[in-house]
């Protein structure tokens, strides 16, 4: 699985993407981003508001509560604004 960060999120974390295994358990957009919360302060940090999260599977755009498998491309990103 493929995981790309991008804009404050990508920074926060410190890096642009990683490739990962899918972990135990992981079933969901909201399990994986449990997992990544696990895995370090820093994506915790930026990870644990998902009222600020969003994320695309396979360049898709899905809730937290869609199906992830391995081999996905996970992007996660801030909302969009603008005006």
């Amino acid at each position: 699985m493929i995981i790309k960060y991008f804009s404050w999120i990508r920074e926060g974390v410190g890096k642009n993407e990683e490739d990962i295994g899918l972990p135990d358990g992981v079933s969901t957009v909201s399990n994986l981003l449990d997992h990544l919360c696990e895995k370090s302060a820093e994506h915790s940090r930026v990870l644990k508001e998902r009222v600020f999260v969003r994320v695309a599977v396979n360049q898709t755009h899905v809730d937290h509560d869609h199906p992830v498998t391995d081999g996905d491309e996970v992007a996660i990103f801030p909302p969009v604004t603008g005006g």
